[in-house]
């Protein structure tokens, strides 16, 4: 199993969906990816691409900082 982190602080939608299902895309199943993120939308965004593509999120954590995902590749 693998863990990476992914910083997509400071982008837009649609970019953090694109380069975190680009991520996931390089990672075996059962690896996990954090990912970090500012745009308010990705807190609707990413779950949803998430159960779309058969993915996890095990965890979200949002904060002054933004927000942060723990998502499992399915």
């Amino acid at each position: 199993m693998e863990d990476k982190t992914l910083d997509l602080r400071g982008l837009k939608c649609p970019l953090p969906v694109l380069k975190t299902r680009k991520a996931l895309s390089k990672l075996v199943s059962g690896d996990q990816l954090i990912v970090l993120t500012t745009d308010p939308m990705s807190t609707l965004d990413l779950p949803h691409m998430c159960n779309e593509d058969g993915h996890t999120v095990l965890s979200s954590n949002t904060s002054s900082n933004g927000t942060s995902f723990l998502i499992r590749k399915g």
